[in-house]
């Protein structure tokens, strides 16, 4: 398959992106957070191929993603008031929202479950291209389990040949991808950090609790209601082990290493203390640095040909939960505690 290269600044890119998301093809589009692998979220088909494109494991639900807050009555059985008031505060933005799907709405979308996510993208390309076709299923677009995409080249690099188009835009502005609340139960729950943290949700949703998962391994029979949560997810090749540690005590670690096939993920005011290959992916003091970094630099790790990578783990607090979150995953949860 050829994939077509589109350009986010033509109409009639646009316009081409559209037409062969209505006519049941698959296409990879910008957003603010990742780029997403976009398909029609009432063709089965079309879905069908962004799994086996992907090789993504079909009970792993996807988001939909809207333009407008009419698109939710196609794809939601009901809209709460707590959807509303996170809604009006948190889109067009990186939240994505569950809730009772509609019996109407294919399941392969929603991996068999009763309920949907949906998220309301800020980036104007892909509000464009959803408000010129339909409300579009839309996971990361790239090979799954491998670091999400957050530029172009990403997208390129996993799916060329494999996909329809690319819509080449700019890099994305968040680079983790969006937060994931439920609102099914008794408490609204955050199923996985991202750009909206805990504190910006718990003005709207003071009773908001988080879900074990976010820091977590699911149990093996445990169900999926977020993409993102069962399966080891945006690792390199190289092996991936977190580390939670003071800088000192990181550094003194790493040091002792020496003569090993390692190397360092770590912040950018340790890079020159550290006597191993070292990758820095943004300051200590930084989280939303580090946060549209990470993905970028867990894909330079295997440019270093080392067989393990020891990442130095944020703080849990803000975007710093979103970024730990996506980097235990990578590490397969092997952490060390020093």
């Amino acid at each position: 398959m050829e994939t077509k290269k589109l350009f986010y600044k033509s109409k009639k890119d646009i316009k081409t992106a559209a037409t062969i998301l209505k006519d049941g093809g698959i296409v990879a589009i910008p957003t603010e957070t990742v780029y997403g692998l976009a398909a029609s979220a009432f063709n089965e088909d079309a879905i069908k191929a962004v799994f086996t494109a992907k090789g993504r494991p079909q009970d792993n639900p996807l988001i939909v993603h809207i333009s407008a807050f009419r698109q939710i009555k196609q794809i939601a059985a009901s809209f709460p008031k707590s959807a509303k008031k996170c809604a009006k505060k948190f889109w067009p933005g990186p939240l994505t929202i569950i809730l009772p799907k509609k019996d109407s709405l294919n399941t392969t979308v929603t991996a068999g479950l009763d309920s949907v996510a949906i998220r309301m993208p800020s980036d104007k390309t892909a509000r464009k291209i959803i408000s010129k076709s339909c409300p579009l299923a839309a996971p990361s677009a790239n090979l799954s389990g491998s670091p999400s995409p957050t530029s172009a080249q990403h997208v390129i690099d996993d799916l060329s040949g494999k996909i329809d188009a690319i819509v080449v835009g700019e890099d994305c502005k968040v680079g983790v991808e969006s937060t994931v609340i439920s609102l099914l139960g008794e408490h609204p729950t955050l199923l996985r950090p991202g750009g909206v943290t805990v504190g910006m949700l718990k003005k709207v949703l003071p009773d908001l609790v988080i879900d074990p998962a976010v820091e977590n391994e699911l149990k093996t029979d445990q169900k999926v209601l977020s993409p993102g949560l069962k399966y080891k997810h945006y690792s390199p090749k190289t092996q991936v082990i977190l580390v939670e540690a003071s800088s000192k005590d990181f550094v003194d670690f790493l040091n002792l290493k020496t003569g090993e096939s390692v190397a360092a993920l770590c912040f950018s005011e340790e890079k020159a203390n550290v006597k191993i290959p070292a990758i820095s992916y943004g300051s200590e003091s930084d989280d939303s640095e580090k946060a549209k970094e990470l993905f970028l630099k867990l894909r330079e790790i295997d440019s270093l040909g080392v067989q393990t990578v020891f990442a130095h783990a944020p703080k849990k607090e803000g975007i710093g939960l979103a970024v730990y979150n996506r980097l235990i995953r990578a590490a397969a949860f092997k952490v060390i505690k020093l």
